[in-house]
């Protein structure tokens, strides 16, 4: 019997492609390199932005205040950098910005400090986490526009502002793409090989070494061929890398360290992980505070990617990172999801939106569109799981 896991990547893997093909009769540029790379960079901000909500769904919970976050940290630096007198008081021009490192920083123990007090009103308080981070939405729009007065603060390359926008403005030359390539094929050959060594140890079940193999080779020929098609434009994009850094941290948080497995407890079952002596309020806690510097690290990318600051940055943010996630197979309920279903999720929302605005869809049919695989997603969720349950 196909196990459930299975059953979704060979759907979604169908769906990528089909949505490919689709995009590609559209528009003849959807697979030029020049696309992908900037699919890729969209990509990143959607997959990370996810990939916090994923900690968060994992316990049972949610954060509705992300994407109103992502444009409220992004402003918050970009006004330091550009134009600090918007905070601070004064007249235009009166007070130099800060350097781009040092906004940066501030802004992200701000964030830091936020998602903290949030998952301590969500855990200690017992404030339940939808109407909190609903609460945080509305504000964090209004600071948001308070912090760039309801105008457009540009972020623009070169001086002080340009470590900012460098993360999605600046790519590796190929030799440094192959460097890059060559770490991490050799780290992922050598992961599988001790995972399988570790599962044979305690008699676990594994998949012949003829399919273990195989599935390197294609992962490893799909990475390949990305960093080719991308190196055919520019180069290999600094914020896909940041990505990469990011999904392997919360691999290792989720799957090799006793934080990752309180989360798993606590949204399978929070009553018996509180009975078995783990401080739960402690881990919403701390799974708030890595949230927040994602939103953070999703804030200056979006920020830097639009090249400015405005009212409409971050808007909808959280419901494509809940797509993603429920598309890759993470529970609403919490308790069960991975970090590679959630990048495959963010894969499709990201491809889909770029499909359509290369397609020039109209924004109420990208509304239609992103909720419609909303719903989608979390009625085949519904309906694989009781299939899986009849099949047992």
């Amino acid at each position: 019997m196909i196990s459930r896991s299975t059953q979704r990547s060979i759907y979604m893997g169908i769906a990528l492609v089909l949505i490919a093909i689709l995009f590609q009769f559209g528009h003849e540029k959807f697979l030029s390199p020049e696309n992908l790379t900037n699919l890729s960079i969209e990509l990143a901000i959607t997959a990370t932005l996810a990939l916090g909500m994923f900690l968060v769904l994992l316990l049972g919970m949610i954060d509705l205040s992300v994407g109103s976050g992502v444009g409220m940290l992004g402003g918050i630096a970009a006004v330091l950098i550009m134009k600090p007198w918007y905070i601070f008081g004064g007249e235009t021009g009166s007070i130099a910005g800060w350097p781009a490192w040092l906004a940066m920083l501030v802004t992200l123990v701000f964030a830091l400090i936020v998602w903290a007090f949030m998952g301590w009103i969500i855990s200690v308080q017992k404030v339940p986490a939808f109407m909190m981070t609903l609460g945080g939405l509305l504000i964090f729009n209004g600071v948001h526009w308070l912090v760039i007065h309801n105008s457009t603060v540009p972020v623009v390359a070169g001086g002080t502002e340009n470590l900012l926008s460098i993360l999605t403005t600046y790519y590796f030359p190929a030799w440094a793409g192959f460097i890059i390539f060559a770490v991490v094929a050799l780290a992922y050959i050598i992961s599988t090989i001790r995972n399988r060594a570790k599962r044979k140890k305690y008699g676990l079940e594994v998949s012949s070494g003829f399919t273990c193999f195989l599935t390197v080779i294609l992962v490893l020929q799909c990475l390949f061929f990305i960093i080719e098609i991308m190196n055919l434009f520019k180069g290999l994009p600094l914020s896909f890398v940041i990505l990469g850094i990011v999904a392997l941290l919360i691999y290792t948080m989720t799957t090799k360290t006793p934080i990752g497995r309180y989360i798993y407890a606590i949204g399978g079952n929070e009553d018996a992980t509180r009975l078995s002596g783990i401080a739960v309020e402690k881990v919403v806690i701390i799974a708030y505070i890595c949230l927040g510097a994602i939103v953070t690290l999703t804030g200056f990318m979006q920020t830097a990617y639009g090249g400015y600051s405005t009212t409409t940055v971050g808007k909808l943010m959280e419901l494509d990172a809940v797509a993603a996630c429920v598309i890759g197979g993470t529970s609403l309920q919490g308790g069960r999801g991975t970090v590679t279903g959630v990048l495959f999720g963010a894969t499709i929302m990201a491809t889909l939106l770029n499909g359509m605005t290369l397609l020039a869809v109209s924004p109420e049919m990208k509304l239609i569109a992103r909720g419609g695989v909303l719903v989608f997603a979390v009625w085949a969720d519904i309906y694989l799981a009781r299939k899986q349950g009849k099949a047992v």
